[in-house]
């Protein structure tokens, strides 16, 4: 069966629908299409048998779905319509929620429901919301509606909105003003409710410092306190400020604007400057037992012979800050006397590599795309050389290009189920990419397929990626549902604690320092990052402008030329 996903991006979500979908054998195309004529060349092009649609800011023509079935995935539970869905459910502090599969129809999100999926809401924000349980609700009804669709016999059953069950609505978008925070009024919980229910887009407008800007990434504070609505203190470019009854920390800012004249998103006191140059910066122990509510972005734990690196970096980017203090985090934990080292990222990336807005917003982009690759070379070297150590990394969430090679630096690999890998860095104007890939990915799945991973630039799902070899093993969560965080921690906890007190633990390590001496006898570690850097090198300061005019419109939102993209499976509409 011929099925084109049609999306407005070739957003997280899309990309997971393209996993599942190809790991279940389905000829599947994907056309980003932001026009109803694109829609239309795209349906042409490929002459699909099922339309699907994980994420389109457009509407479907009606010349295409009279004849072709179109379904639409939507972040809502039955009898819900609206673009901001999330948004209100996060506002009306809902319960639980869902994903329908609902067909196209004139009026959007109120045709015949296909497949429903519901999950319980969480304290978080919409886009972590929306890259975890949505994300897998998504699939499940995807998936679901697919094999409904393929039998020929399921009739799909309209929205009727007398039915008791039907507890959905129509909402319309929410207005800057329902989300407008007073400082001098409004409450801790209120203002994080209202900063993560416009997380990442389009943020909350606020003015600080007499500068209008969109405020994201909110985390409750829990002793520091001060005159409402000023800011008291400064973390690894998050700034904290001060409420009616507490302190909220806020990790980044968007200077009001059209991302295309250069307003992108950045770490709050980079936005900021000198605005903040007298606030304090206020430390936070590395190590730490007893857990209090603020910012971090960095921890390390450690029980049971076991050390665990906990970082959680918004939108999984890692600046060349976030790059040395991680490895300095690292270090620290190959300094104790345990016997295994776990990488654990957060549960909407593992990690995505270098970052880009900071590279896109720095004086001298190329120089700081220098350092910002030299710094996750540094870190990816310190977990590759941990001899005295077992490592294991621990993907909850999603991991790309540089993130990729940072988690294969660990000995051992688990990722969560539902999640996608993006092992490449081409599709970024030919970035070369290094994080001594050259050496740990051909090592995994040798030289053939790691030069396919590379070159087609194709989302890989987990099942993919243990079958052949790029991951140890899956992590199924309990009841089958794969969004879990805490049952996925509890399972590397007992997976690691095992390894630490495995009877021949003493031997593995041994045999890993041996394979270690006789890889470096081959070919020095050094002697991959050489090669690696020459080639990064001339995508930053040669002739070829492509990754400097690829990375400005993947951070701007902009549509990338068409020769920048990868040999995958996917068209431009």
């Amino acid at each position: 069966m011929k099925i084109l996903l049609l999306s407005s991006s070739y957003n997280s979500l899309t990309q997971l629908a393209h996993a599942w979908l190809k790991s279940s054998r389905y000829d599947v195309t994907v056309a980003t299409a932001t026009t109803a004529e694109t829609m239309r060349d795209a349906v042409r092009q490929f002459q699909p048998d099922l339309i699907l649609s994980p994420m389109l800011a457009q509407v479907i023509p009606r010349d295409i779905w009279e004849y072709i079935t179109c379904i639409i995935i939507h972040p809502g539970i039955m009898g819900d319509r609206g673009p901001n869905s999330l948004d209100w459910a996060i506002l009306n502090e809902e319960k639980e929620w869902g994903v329908i599969a609902v067909q196209a129809e004139e009026h959007v999100d109120s045709g015949p429901v296909w497949a429903s999926y519901h999950f319980p809401m969480r304290e978080g924000s919409k886009s972590s919301l929306y890259r975890d349980e949505v994300a897998q609700a998504a699939m499940q009804s995807m998936m679901v509606a697919v094999h409904r669709f393929e039998t020929g016999l399921f009739v799909p059953a309209p929205l009727d909105y007398s039915r008791p069950e039907i507890h959905g609505r129509y909402r319309p978008s929410v207005k800057p003003e329902q989300r407008k925070i007073d400082w001098q009024n409004d409450g801790v919980a209120d203002i994080i409710k209202k900063i993560r229910s416009a997380d990442g887009q389009p943020g909350v407008l606020d003015d600080i410092g007499g500068e209008s800007v969109y405020l994201h990434g909110a985390h409750e504070e829990g002793t520091l306190i001060g005159i409402p609505g000023d800011i008291i203190a400064k973390r690894h470019g998050a700034i904290c400020r001060a409420a009616v009854d507490g302190a909220v920390w806020i990790s980044h800012l968007r200077p009001k604007g059209r991302v295309a004249d250069g307003f992108i998103k950045l770490p709050a006191t980079d936005v900021l400057g000198d605005l903040v140059d007298e606030v304090s910066e206020i430390p936070v122990p590395l190590h730490y037992s007893t857990p209090t509510k603020t910012f971090r972005d960095i921890w390390y734990e450690e029980r049971n012979d076991v050390g665990y690196v906990n970082f959680r970096f918004y939108n999984g980017a890692m600046g060349t800050g976030h790059c040395q203090r991680l490895t300095e985090a690292v270090m620290y934990a190959r300094s104790r006397p345990t016997r295994v080292i776990v990488l654990s990222g957060g549960r909407d990336f593992f990690s995505n590599g270098i970052h880009l807005n900071l590279i896109e917003a720095a004086a001298d982009p190329a120089e700081e795309s220098w350092r910002n690759i030299n710094a996750m070379d540094d870190l990816v070297l310190a977990v590759l050389t941990a001899t005295d150590h077992c490592t294991i990394a621990a993907l909850y969430g999603s991991a790309g290009a540089g993130g990729v090679m940072l988690a294969l630096a660990a000995d051992r690999v688990f990722a969560r189920e539902g999640i996608v890998l993006n092992p490449h860095y081409k599709g970024m104007g030919g970035l070369y990419g290094s994080e001594y890939w050259t050496y740990s990915l051909p090592k995994r799945v040798g030289d053939v397929l790691a030069l396919q991973l590379t070159e087609q630039c194709q989302p890989v799902s987990v099942e993919h990626a243990k079958a052949i070899g790029l991951i140890d093993d899956i992590i199924i969560q309990d009841g089958g549902c794969p969004s879990n965080f805490s049952s996925f921690q509890g399972q590397i906890v007992r997976i690691a604690e095992k390894q630490a007190h495995a009877h021949n633990f003493a031997t593995l390590l041994e045999q890993k320092r041996q394979a270690w001496q006789t890889d470096e006898k081959t070919k020095p570690l050094d002697q991959y990052r050489l090669e690696e850097l020459e080639e990064m090198n001339q995508n930053f300061w040669g002739e070829d402008p492509a990754y400097h005019l690829a990375r400005s419109a993947f951070v701007r939102k902009l549509p990338r030329p068409g020769n920048l993209q990868c040999t995958a499976n996917l068209k431009q509409a």
